[in-house]
């Protein structure tokens, strides 16, 4: 869970909110927050913060339990759903925000003789890449979840296929 915390700060991701998920996730059965606050050391507060992050990317769901009104709570298990859910989340907040202000900087540079037309190409083109990526992304994310994988253990012989992919020494 200390690991998992810290590859989430390596993301941009909240450490506490890391830890709760490596929990959440490595947990045969739903918990309490009281449950998450003491087996992690952390403040109930972080803990609430933290559960309403991970709700919000719906990488954890309360899961009630009969005979106890207090809130439980689970991680989604599926690794697919999960990565999935990551990448949508991701997307919406890097890559999104990201076309939009290439396009507004497009925009603006288009009407101002002032901008070196480098300039504006340079952007034309990092926008093209931006958008391919995301087209890239919505068709991936369109498979189903074993024709992912199989795209994905396809790896380097689809660059091989297309002639450009380097041979791996064996």
């Amino acid at each position: 869970m200390l690991h998992w915390g810290d590859m989430g700060t390596q993301w941009g991701v909240n450490r506490s909110v890391a830890q709760i998920h490596a929990l959440l996730y490595l947990t045969d059965r739903p918990l309490t927050a009281e449950e998450i606050a003491e087996t992690l050391g952390l403040a109930r507060s972080n803990v609430s913060n933290s559960l309403r992050e991970l709700l919000a990317w719906r990488l954890v769901h309360r899961a009630p339990m009969r005979g106890d009104r207090r809130d439980h709570f689970a991680a989604e298990t599926d690794v697919w759903q999960m990565v999935a859910r990551i990448v949508e989340g991701r997307k919406a907040r890097e890559i999104d925000p990201a076309t939009a202000a290439l396009q507004a900087c497009i925009a603006e540079a288009a009407g101002d003789r002032r901008v070196d037309p480098v300039a504006v190409q340079r952007l034309n083109e990092l926008l093209q890449f931006v958008q391919m990526v995301d087209r890239w992304y919505s068709q991936m994310l369109g498979l189903p979840a074993a024709k992912l994988m199989a795209v994905m253990k396809l790896g380097g012989k689809v660059a091989q296929f297309v002639g450009g992919g380097r041979k791996r020494a064996a």
